[in-house]
């Protein structure tokens, strides 16, 4: 693989650092999971923590950097054409019931554009990357798009409550940016869904474009409601076909 830039090598450590935590905390999940109060307290609380040392890896690296981050907002540096974009555990929902399917999402926003993307399900121990022009991997492997050309062959993904029948194979996962890497990777052929928050799709978007997938316009200015449609190249039409109601 090509060599990664620095601001990415940051990335990884922080989301590895991090996922030491996770990984502790969602050990004890089952535990709580047969008591009388349930573990919804202690999930917030194991968010914060996560959050809490990504962004301290992150500042000490680049301390003028800005950040958006799902727990504590925005925060403008000194530099505010380059900003961290945190989801210190998407899937939280899967997280607080013990299923093992949630990730770390960490995207750098260089002048209104996603240039780096990290993508780590720290349970599985799977890492997607990507870079501007520097092509997506997972876990150090080039991935790409599928290349499927028969909609009824593909696998899509949503955690959308649709209001109309689809009329093709579909999962819901509860997590956007595993969906997204999913798409980037080729384990899904496309990813659809409403009112999401940048946190939750940053690195996803630069992650399917890098892998050679199509996806809508996003504005990068907007941190909520946004809408995605991603899939390979080859089904991208006959995707938004199905998807005109959406």
């Amino acid at each position: 693989m090509k060599s990664i830039s620095a601001n990415l090598n940051i990335m990884i450590k922080a989301s590895e650092k991090a996922s030491k935590i996770i990984i502790r905390d969602f050990g004890e999940i089952e535990k709580l999971q047969v008591s009388k109060k349930g573990p919804t307290d202690f999930v917030t609380n194991a968010d914060l923590k996560v959050e809490k040392i990504i962004i301290e890896e992150l500042k000490k690296a680049r301390p003028n950097f800005s950040l958006i981050s799902e727990e504590s907002g925005k925060d403008k540096g000194k530099d505010s054409d380059n900003t961290w974009i945190i989801d210190p555990i998407d899937g939280t929902v899967n997280f607080l019931h013990g299923i093992p399917h949630f990730a770390i999402s960490i995207a750098l926003k260089s002048h209104n554009e996603i240039i780096s993307g990290l993508i780590y399900d720290p349970i599985k121990d799977e890492m997607f990357f990507a870079e501007k022009n520097n092509g997506a991997f997972f876990n150090n492997h080039r991935i790409r798009v599928s290349n499927k050309s028969d909609i009824n062959d593909c696998l899509f993904a949503t955690n959308d409550k649709i209001k109309f029948e689809l009329n093709f194979p579909n999962r819901k996962s509860g997590c956007a940016a595993l969906d997204m890497a999913y798409v980037a990777s080729g384990r899904y052929d496309g990813y659809f869904q409403n009112n999401l928050n940048l946190w939750d799709i940053a690195a996803g978007i630069i992650l399917i474009k890098e892998a050679g997938g199509v996806i809508n316009d996003i504005d990068l200015n907007n941190t909520k409601n946004l809408k995605v449609i991603a899939s390979s190249t080859n089904i991208s039409a006959k995707f938004q076909e199905k998807l005109s109601k959406f």
